[in-house]
């Protein structure tokens, strides 16, 4: 696409990292740009198209293919894809099992759906760089007789902050609700406000209280957004090194972009576990009643 278009270096990388947007462009809809010149979309009335198309798509494949297996399991020696998703329920069964000591019944599906959604986010990492934007630049330009330039589209989810940022924060919801209610509400501000410093000294408790609240509550925003950071920064430069390996000459490319996809493999799934385990940890830490 860089050659058949002619970008130079930065035009291309620009456009691989530019979102489909829609929403809050004055005469706009579909594109982001006219004349191949980008524009600026700001506020939350603008929609990433194909992030949320690609989260929303792979969500209901993950809820496909585990509801297949579920329905065709048998007690019989399992087929290879049966025993295979069979090997992922029970490593979250066991991480649950391990690291969670409440007792909520929600946790180990969260858990199992956390995991599989997000690797099937990653996964979308492995396609070839310009394949699917190529196709969705054929659409745009035939179908709706867009200018090529201005078809935007990224296809791993995961690399828009985003995605990423709405679930830590769906987490970080979910960590207030088990904290109300296993503690309660006076529980839950006594957590905030009488740690890490104590006194029995009822003055000297009265003092801490706000410089515990600061640092307690530091500590607690810190959580959702290095769970969405941590995963937002280590696939965006994953697809980063896989677009400056696309500007490279054919034959390089594959000499480079094989090994680092195989390497990627581990990538993809080991951020699909972190965010698992720390969701895990939290949720475990909001239920406890020290």
């Amino acid at each position: 696409m860089a050659e058949q278009h002619t970008l130079t270096s930065s035009e291309y990388i620009k456009h691989h990292l530019t979102n489909l947007t829609y929403g809050n462009l004055p005469g706009k809809g579909w594109t982001l740009a006219e004349n191949g010149q980008e524009a600026k979309a700001m506020g939350f009335q603008a929609v990433h198209l194909d992030s949320l198309g690609w989260s929303i798509g792979l969500g209901l494949i993950f809820c496909f293919i585990f509801r297949m297996i579920a329905v065709r399991a048998t007690t019989g020696v399992p087929g290879k894809f049966q025993a295979a998703i069979e090997m992922v329920v029970e490593f979250v069964s066991d991480s649950v099992r391990d690291s969670f000591h409440g007792n909520s019944k929600l946790v180990a599906p969260l858990a199992l759906t956390i995991f599989a959604w997000i690797f099937l986010m990653n996964l979308m990492d492995l396609f070839p760089v310009d394949f699917l934007p190529y196709i969705a630049q054929w659409v745009g330009a035939n179908v709706f007789g867009a200018n090529p330039h201005a078809v935007f589209f990224k296809v791993v989810p995961s690399t828009d902050p985003n995605v990423t940022i709405g679930m830590s924060l769906s987490v970080f919801a979910l960590i207030i609700i088990f904290s109300l209610k296993e503690k309660g509400f006076g529980g839950f501000a006594a957590e905030l406000t009488l740690q890490p410093f104590s006194s029995q000294n009822i003055l000297i408790k009265l003092i801490l209280i706000p410089i515990n609240f600061v640092l307690e509550l530091v500590v607690f925003i810190a959580r959702p957004i290095s769970l969405a950071l941590r995963l937002f920064g280590n696939m965006y430069a994953g697809e980063l090194i896989f677009i400056l390996i696309a500007l490279l000459p054919f034959g390089v490319q594959w000499m480079l972009s094989v090994p680092w996809a195989i390497f990627h493999i581990l990538i993809i799934t080991l951020q699909a576990f972190i965010f698992m385990m720390l969701t895990i940890v939290y949720l475990s830490m909001a239920s406890e009643k020290h």
